[in-house]
């Protein structure tokens, strides 16, 4: 073909040089819209090949390429390459893209990195491969299943602005890879003979597998095995009635096959096939490599040899024999273990089966290599026979360049720094680092006994890993030439077994096949091996009877189940027996669910056909490596995936909503386009290109158990003809379908659109496609103009960072236009737009592309996910923005009242996926009612002595039934606001219970109290109320919203009791004023307490049908005196008496410190755990994890539940965790440490919490990681369903919210922590009555004390100190010993040296200030210093005077400690501030630094010594502890050899009146301490005797 470009392009590019140079206008200005094809359609194996000419920096993205089935005369070009649809392949980048969609992310050379002067190019293959060239190098497969007629396709995209077609033919001799081509005519040959396979005869399946007889050398023989040999020497003594395992029947048949490989080994050297006793010649071509078969050759290294192949092989590779075919190697040995492992391997099975000694003792030393390298293109798979449940980690695989022979095997091979590529759970490690993090989804970890695992090197240098048979992509690109496989049975790992049926496409289904066919146990006919169904079943859909390892077909395969799902939650797959027709809807209806797990049914399409599939797991795992013409779509949730990654996040229906009886469909239309059903009703389209002749798939997941095909589909409706405009049929619970006027939900985003954008969801969802590549032509628009006074609103679902920091970053722009749809240009963005456009661009607002105001109220760009945006024109021709409800204010004015005006939003740069939330509707349009009765709604009817009514004045979207007992809102989702008919007269109940939720809504009720008396509304009540209660600001109104306590709408308090957002059908609700002008709020008949004080005497009850809730009646039974007797039972309610309504906290806190002394561990714990004690005490006694224990009973409401740390390790690392679990644990199958619990568990976790393995708060209480020995830790849910930590007794506040009943305690025994017991009687708390370990500052004047110690020192009690793990302090304490000061100085007794680094004074519950002295005065905590006591003179020990100082704080320097200490006093010269050098301090007498505040005269100089100093001091370290008073000095740690920063001070006892207090003298303007201001900070003293030394203070970074 011609090497020419085709006269029709992309509307920026210029064509000259007789067609063959391209060149992109505007390069500067414009970055896509440099779309060149060829001139002509590409002929096989022709590499259609450019050079680029002219590049420019000033956008991203460069050159891209590829391959389209379009025709250019007739193309309308879009403005990119991955535009194309249609049947088109792009390499992008490193990315190749089918029909814009992402197939293969790391491919081959990155396209953006090439310069001016690099050529590259585009081939398909013979065999419909697509290949990338780069500078005349292969760069390998790209993609599979190319049809025949194509055009090569050139981007001049961002950088690249002019290429050059230097040619268009077959590539050289030298640049073909015959062996690739060897290896892929090979894997043909095998699919060529699947079709032959006798099913019914396994003995000519076996002769396939062999691929025995004829020697003409055509594409139907399996080069593998030579034509001597018929079949493997297969065992004919097999009893067909023999039952076998899987495990034994694969072992079988990979005899047959070793046996087959050795006996051609043993007779290979009899038999002269090579003609030669050598193969490597030294003057032989590259063809000639392995072309002897002779045993001999194999080890042989001369270069005499002939290298004639002789007349005999019949290797379709003409003169190369199985060593071409296998990538080179002359030898024809079957994989094997080498000899040589580790030192607790023991190899069987002929040495295909390794196996670890002492599984439970040892977890490593279990290496083990293959007996020979690793050919290219060889599949080296193994199977996991054994696993063992008591370690953590699991089996790795790789290779390594280390020869077995000469290799002093490792403990595990990630020790080996050189030669080795490992897989390592779900990571790749090169040389023992990690390289990718997350090279897979699936990680080795979680790999069950009879998974494959599998690893091949291509001949282009890459090696792949596979799992059961499924390529997970490239590892590592650069892999060496020879290289050994490697097996590290590792932790869980015992026992694997090398496959030799590798092959994962035939022989693997074959293999399969034979299983099955021999299998007793699976009860499935022979003839199910066939690919054509049943000519009784044919056009009736059933299931097909090879389905998931777990599940089973029953009912003459009209249902599927899981036999056993309360044990296994996946492996549950299973397909149509046949492929679906075109607008064919396949339904499943669920019979049977469980409650166990999480998830539900999956539902889908896939070109691959059962009776071949190796089913996995779940759908979601299957990738499809042919993404061409295979391949699997799967509805999830509510998302869509194909082939495992997900391209509609938020799609339709919840499935893991459904319930037994509910149904779901797939159908596939006749234009390609995929749609799903949810009880019938359509979810819109879902894919669009899906190929024909595709199966439908049912994964029944999690819950899902059961599910039988629906044979009668002629109650489904039809599906839409506009798929477009998405469903069109109303649940049967939508208020839509109530109300004649549907108009509030009729917003969708028209079907026309920028060309990057796709619409989904029934036209609800928006989303850019190309996100990563493309960030721009992305615009959608409303299907109709809004009316005045409509808010059209979105909410962010989706961004992406690709384009922070770029020319292209940037979010979302919103705004109108004047425009129609149909009249639209979309251009690259809305600002293009020069007229009728008014839009939102970060904080500018634009009309007609200029910017008309800058700073608006919002800033669209700080938009995160799950931010909404709605716009709104009022009747006066104001634009108003809405930020997640919240009105903006007027935006712009002038907008044409009378003009109709469309909603648009630019999906630009971060933002990808967008939809229309239900809060899109009219905000000000009445709402017609006439045609609602009585009828429409199965309200129940209020109850016989029913003594309260509702008002007739209510919200716009409320009727009254039932003579004024029910309210239901019949549309929106707010204007629901109804009051009580008469005033609520003191301690009189209204109750309402809930009829109806839509959960199609969030949020819940409102309820509470107002002043508002209904009589005084407009007559009009639908223009007079706010469309929410919390908005509701006229007069004074009371209100209860979810769980917080609001007046006018302003927050009161939180965590006031049970939310109403969890209410549900049936539940009961009611408020009543009480006598002491208190709100209660009762639930289900229980009173959450006082709400809200002050409350008025002449209030209305008043409710909001908000959100979920639509419609309550009255349950009021009569007006006084009612409400306790129907108050229900409930374990809280002892405690509801006068004294609980008291606001002290101690009086509310007291039964939460009553221990639960009948709590004892459950039996049902981890492994490594062992119970004594009666169940008190438990004991970790092995490893360092699997140490989980629970409860054996819930732990009630204001119950304290403590344990104590009886014992720490220090040899490892972290300690425990604790926390509670919302599910009963008695058949708990508890993992190996308690972050993997993902179900209902809230978890502390060093200072940190979280639920269900996510992190939900931080720097919460102590590091537990810190706790000693002694320490008593607690736990206790209030009553407000909020989770505490208590530790030593001290409540470190609420943890988590929301915690459901009955919970269960929860302990990890892990790390260092090795055993606890179980408190059962009261512990001494700190703040507690006692008084016998009081906190800081809770002296009284009168206590007479013994010494200083107990008056300053404020030592927890020794139970309870931390020292004893405390790493910071310890660290400080090295730092005081190199500082060689006497420790006569010091206090013997360590227990009162005090840590306030944050875990320290956390666990002790330290607040940050105190008072102490006459007069009583504040004093700040050292935090992040640590104190060692100072011993105190015996005079001092006994008087009680100094229990009436104050405490202030000395920043000094290193050197001029010792003779502070010396002096025990403070010395003028000890302030740095008047010493600022750490160094150069010992002058003749010592310690003698300069002191600017002495005088110079000579004779003052005499009498220095004598006079008083004049120190400085103050009430906080954050003062004296900065560098300018404390210089900080380096040291390096004698432990751990680091350099580190080191600060000194002193803490000091100051009489009252000798010191004055005065301003800083540091010139700071912002406040240096909180609690002191600037002006007071600073103290200074000259009175001799006015400071005690008490404290040596150090401070380390």
């Amino acid at each position: 073909m011609a090497a020419e470009l085709h006269p029709r392009s992309g509307k920026l590019i210029g064509l000259s040089n007789s067609n063959r140079t391209a060149q992109r206008n505007q390069p500067v200005q414009e970055f896509n819209h440099g779309l060149v094809l060829s001139r002509e359609p590409l002929r096989d194996q022709d590499v259609f090949t450019v050079r680029i000419d002219k590049k420019v920096n000033s956008w991203s993205g460069s050159v891209e390429i590829g391959v389209t089935a379009l025709d250019p005369s007739c193309l309308d070009f879009p403005s990119s390459a991955t535009g194309l649809k249609g049947g088109s392949w792009i390499v992008s980048g490193c990315s190749v893209l089918r029909d814009g969609r992402s197939v293969l992310e790391e491919y081959g050379r990155d396209l953006d990195q090439l310069a001016e002067g690099d050529r590259v190019g585009i081939q398909r293959s013979t065999r419909g491969e697509l290949h990338l060239w780069v500078n005349g190098h292969d760069c390998g497969a790209a993609a599979s299943g190319l049809p025949t007629r194509l055009w090569a396709v050139v981007d001049l995209y961002g950088k690249c602005t002019q290429v050059t077609v230097v040619s268009c033919e077959p590539p050289s001799s030298m640049e073909r890879d015959p062996e690739r081509e060897t290896v892929e005519g090979h894997e043909e040959v095998v699919v060529c003979g699947v079709r032959e396979v006798d099913t019914g005869d396994l003995t000519s399946v076996v002769n396939l597998a062999a691929a025995a007889n004829g020697t003409n050398g055509t594409t139907e023989q399996v080069p593998e095995l030579p034509p001597t040999h018929d079949r493997p020497e297969f065992p004919n003594n097999i009893d067909p009635e023999t039952v076998l395992t899987e495990h034994q029947l694969f072992d079988v048949f990979n005899n047959a096959i070793v046996s087959l490989y050795r006996s051609e080994d043993e007779g290979g050297g009899g038999r002269d096939l090579g003609g030669g006793t050598g193969t490597d010649s030294g003057n032989g071509s590259r063809g000639d490599r392995g072309s002897s078969s002779g045993g001999g050759a194999v080890n042989s290294d001369s270069g005499g040899g002939t290298g004639n192949t002789g007349s005999t092989n019949n290797s379709p590779a003409g003169g190369a024999g199985l060593g071409a075919v296998t990538g080179g190697m002359t030898t024809n040995d079957a994989l094997l273990f080498h000899e040589k492992c580790g030192t607790l391997i023991k190899l069987s099975n002929n040495n295909k089966t390794a196996e670890r000694r002492r599984p439970l003792d040892e977890f490593n030393n279990g290496v083990v290599m293959t007996n020979r390298p690793l050919r290219h293109n060889e599949m080296f798979e193994i199977r996991i026979d054994k696993l063992v449940d008591k370690w953590s980690g699991s089996i790795e695989i790789g290779v390594t360049t280390h020869n077995p022979n000469n290799l002093d095997y490792p403990a595990t091979m990630t020790n080996l720094r050189s030669g080795t590529i490992m897989m390592s759970g779900c990571g790749i490690l090169t040389n023992g680092k990690g390289t990718r993090r997350e090279y897979c989804e699936f990680s080795l970890d979680e790999l069950q006994e009879g998974d494959h695992i599998g690893l091949m090197h291509k001949a282009s240098g890459a090696l792949h890993f596979y799992i059961n048979g499924i390529d997970q992509g490239v590892a590592s690109a650069q892999t060496p030439a020879v290289v050994y496989g490697v097996v590290d049975l590792y932790g869980m790992a015992v026992k694997v077994t090398i496959v030799h049926n590798h092959n994962h496409s035939d022989r693997l289904r074959r293999n399969n096949a034979i299983m099955r066919a021999l299998s007793p146990d699976v009860g499935r006919p022979r003839h199910t091996l066939s690919l054509t169904s049943d000519p009784d079943t044919t056009d009736r859909l059933l299931f097909h009877s090879n389905c998931g390892q777990k599940a089973a077909i029953i009912s003459e395969g009209r249902t599927a189940l899981r036999p056993h799902a309360t044990d296994d939650f996946n492996h549950g797959v299973v397909l149509s027996g046949r492929p679906l027709r075109s607008n064919e809807v396949f339904q499943v209806r669920i019979d049977k669910m469980v409650d166990k797990w999480a998830g539900s049914i999956e539902i889908g399409v896939t070109t691959h056909n059962p009776a071949y599939l190796q089913l996995p797991s779940t759908m979601t795992n299957l990738r499809s490596g042919n993404t061409n013409q295979s391949g699997t779509w799967m509805m999830t949730g509510n998302g869509v995936m194909h082939n495992g990654t997900t391209i509609l996040d938020e799609y339709g229906h919840n499935l893991d909503r459904l319930k037994a009886g509910d149904t779901v469909g797939v159908v596939r239309k006749e234009d390609g386009s995929l749609h799903f059903f949810v009880n019938g009703v359509a979810q819109g389209p879902a894919a669009w290109n899906v190929p024909p002749s595709v199966y439908a798939v049912v994964d029944l997941y999690g819950q899902a158990a059961q599910a039988t095909i629906m044979d009668d589909m002629a109650d489904l409706p039809p599906l839409p003809e506009d798929s477009s405009e998405g469903p069109t049929v109303m649940s049967p619970g939508s208020p839509c379908s109530v109300a004649g006027d549907n108009s509030a939900n009729d917003l969708r985003f028209h079907q026309l659109h920028g060309t990057n954008a796709v619409i989904t969801n029934g036209g609800r969802t928006a989303f850019r496609q190309n996100c990563r590549s493309e960030f721009n032509d992305a615009i959608v628009i409303s299907n109709r103009c809004l009316r005045d006074g409509e808010l059209f609103e979105i909410v962010i679902q989706k961004m992406v960072d690709r384009w922070s920091g770029s020319i292209e970053a940037g979010k979302i722009m919103a705004g109108v236009t004047a425009i129609r749809p149909e009249e639209l240009e979309f251009p690259n963005t809305m600002t293009d737009i020069d007229y009728d456009t008014w839009m939102l661009s970060g904080t500018a607002i634009m009309q007609d592309g200029n910017t008309m105001r800058n700073n608006y109220g919002c800033d669209l760009d700080s938009l995160t996910t799950g931010s909404r945006i709605g716009m709104m024109r009022s009747a006066t021709g104001d634009l108003h923005y809405y930020i997640n409800g919240v009105d903006q204010g007027v935006a712009c004015t002038g907008l044409p009242p009378g003009k109709e005006v469309y909603a648009v939003i630019d999906l630009y740069g971060q933002c990808v996926q967008v939809s229309i939330t239900s809060s899109s509707g009219p905000l000000d349009n009445s709402l017609c009612t006439s045609n609602i009765t009585e009828k429409s709604f199965p309200i129940h009817s209020p109850v016989a002595s029913v003594a309260h009514r509702l008002h007739s004045k209510h919200g716009k979207n409320v009727v009254l039934l039932g003579e004024g007992c029910q309210a239901v809102r019949v549309g929106g989702y707010a204007h629901g606001i109804v009051f009580s008919a008469k005033e609520l007269k003191t301690d009189e109940l209204f109750e309402v219970k809930i009829d109806e939720v839509d959960n199609q809504w969030s949020g819940s009720l409102h309820m509470g109290l107002t002043s508002l008396a209904p009589p005084e509304l407009p007559s009009c009540p639908m223009s007079g109320l706010s469309p929410s209660l919390t908005q509701l600001r006229t007069k004074v109104t009371w209100l209860l919203v979810g769980s917080e306590v609001r007046r006018n709408g302003v927050l009161q308090r939180q965590n006031y009791g049970a939310s109403l957002d969890r209410l549900m059908v049936g539940n009961r609700v009611g408020v009543k004023r009480c006598s002491d002008d208190t709100m209660h709020v009762l639930i289900d008949g229980e009173d959450m307490g006082p709400a809200a004080t002050a409350v008025a005497k002449n209030v209305y009850a008043v409710l909001d049908l908000y959100g979920r809730v639509t419609a309550v009646s009255i349950v009021s039974s009569s007006v006084l005196g009612d409400a306790e007797s129907i108050k229900a039972p409930s374990l809280s309610s002892d405690s509801c008496s006068d004294g609980e309504e008291d606001s002290t906290p101690v009086e509310r806190t007291k039964p939460a410190l009553v221990p639960n002394t009948a709590m004892a561990f459950l039996e049902n714990h981890g492994k490594n755990i062992q119970l004594s004690n009666q169940n008190l005490t438990a004991a970790r006694v092995s490893s360092y994890n699997q140490g989980l224990l629970v409860t054996a009973q819930p732990l009630p409401r204001q119950h304290l539940f403590q344990f104590q740390i009886d014992r720490l390790n220090p040899s490892w690392t972290s300690s425990l965790s604790l926390g509670v679990i919302g599910h009963s644990p008695d058949r708990l199958n508890f993992p190996s440490t308690a972050c993997c619990l993902k179900r209902s568990a809230w978890l502390l976790q060093r200072d940190s919490v979280f639920h269900n393995s996510l992190k939900i708060c931080e720097n919460y209480g102590p590091n537990l990681d810190t706790c000693p020995e002694g320490t008593v830790l607690g736990l206790l849910v209030d009553g407000n369903s909020c989770l505490h930590l208590h530790v030593n007794g001290m409540d470190q506040g609420v943890a988590a919210q929301d915690i459901p009943t009955p919970c269960y305690p929860l302990i990890d025994l892990y790390g260092q922590c090795e055993q606890v017991t179980i408190v059962t009687n009261n512990v001494p708390t700190m703040g507690g009555e006692s008084g016998e370990a009081r906190c800081q500052g809770d002296m009284e004047k009168a206590d007479m004390v013994d010494g200083i110690k107990e008056s300053v020192c404020w030592t927890p009690p020794p139970d309870v100190n931390p020292n004893k793990t405390c790493e910071y302090q310890a660290l400080c304490s090295r730092f005081k010993d190199l500082l060689t000061l006497p420790d006569g100085y010091f206090n013997e007794d360590a227990k009162y040296n005090l840590c306030y680094c944050e875990s320290c004074h956390k666990l002790r519950g330290d607040e940050a200030y105190y008072k102490r002295g006459e007069p009583l005065r504040d004093y700040a905590l050292p935090f992040g210093w640590c104190c060692f006591a100072l011993r105190i003179k015996p005079h001092c020990e006994v008087s009680n005077a100094f229990k009436k100082w104050h405490i202030a704080y000395h920043g000094t320097s290193v050197g001029a400690l010792r003779r502070t200490l010396d002096h025990a006093q403070l010395l003028s010269g000890t302030s740095s501030i008047f010493s600022v050098s750490p160094v150069k301090m010992e002058g003749p007498n010592g310690y003698s630094e300069p002191e600017e505040n002495s005088n110079s005269l000579p004779d003052r100089e005499r009498d220095r010594d004598r006079e008083v100093p004049r120190v400085q001091l103050s009430p906080t370290m954050r003062y004296s502890g900065l560098e300018m008073f404390a210089p900080k000095v380096q040291f390096r740690d004698p432990r751990s050899h680091c350099c580190h920063q080191a600060q000194v001070g002193f803490q000091v006892c100051v009489r009252p009146g000798s010191y004055k207090v005065g301003p800083q003298k540091l010139g700071a303007s912002e406040p240096l301490d909180p609690r002191f201001s600037n002006t007071e900070i600073e103290w200074i003293t000259k009175e001799q005797g006015g400071t005690l030394l008490y404290g040596l203070l150090i401070r380390v970074e």
